[in-house]
């Protein structure tokens, strides 16, 4: 992941500044789709990926932390930058299980070409085919993220990005867009903010338990210091 400053905590300027705005838009649309049942089709085969909840698991360690991220959401990609370091050290040393949950929720900002779904569908795609690419597909999306309102990236691109995160092949599976199905019910069962019943993201639930990204963002090393270094 990106080395990241430890005297500016970007992902606290950009809550303050516009991610509650953000999820105020967003989430009225979530809600009011999941009263609408989705069968989620054929989930991706990998030891990795939990069929049920569509967590995506790094790491082994007792404490879990589970985030909500759609690849079109920029407070997404300043908590990758922020926090991203920190959880994936703790993954790596068994220290907590993160479990990542690739979501669509902002497809109507990519000028109709489904871009965040389509990239949902990439990174499962590359859980089933090189779990070891995972994190590095996903440092990949971020570091080459679109902005909002854009076509967003290309299936071509996205490849690209699977390829230079070292996947096998998974060219069929993205431009088939195998996994859509899964992705749109997937994106349903993310939890509400329980002070407000809206969702959005990045959500963040540890151990079960809805946390705050207020409180998140009151340290850039609110993992670590949480979970130890």
């Amino acid at each position: 992941m990106a080395a990241v400053g430890r005297t500016t905590n970007w992902f606290a300027i950009w809550i303050t500044a516009a991610v509650i705005a953000l999820v105020a838009i967003v989430t009225v649309v979530v809600v009011v789709g999941n009263n609408q049942a989705v069968s989620p089709g054929t989930p991706p085969q990998s030891e990795i990926v939990n069929a049920e909840t569509g967590g995506i698991s790094i790491g082994s360690g007792d404490e879990v932390v589970s985030t909500y991220l759609d690849f079109m959401c920029p407070a997404c990609n300043s908590f990758e930058q922020t926090f991203g370091p920190s959880l994936e050290q703790l993954a790596s040393s068994d220290k907590i299980t993160l479990d990542l949950h690739p979501v669509a929720i902002l497809d109507r900002l990519s000028n109709g070409t489904q871009f965040s779904s389509r990239a949902a569908n990439a990174m499962y795609c590359v859980a089933e085919a090189s779990p070891e690419a995972v994190l590095p597909f996903l440092q990949g999306m971020f570091a080459q993220q679109p902005a909002e309102l854009s076509d967003g990236m290309t299936d071509m691109q996205i490849l690209s990005v699977a390829a230079s995160a070292g996947s096998k092949d998974v060219s069929a599976c993205v431009t088939e867009n195998k996994y859509g199905k899964f992705v749109t019910a997937m994106s349903k069962l993310m939890p509400p903010d329980p002070a407000t019943g809206r969702t959005g993201t990045p959500t963040v639930v540890i151990n079960g338990e809805y946390t705050s990204l207020n409180e998140i963002a009151a340290s850039t090393d609110y993992f670590t210091e949480r979970f130890g270094g």
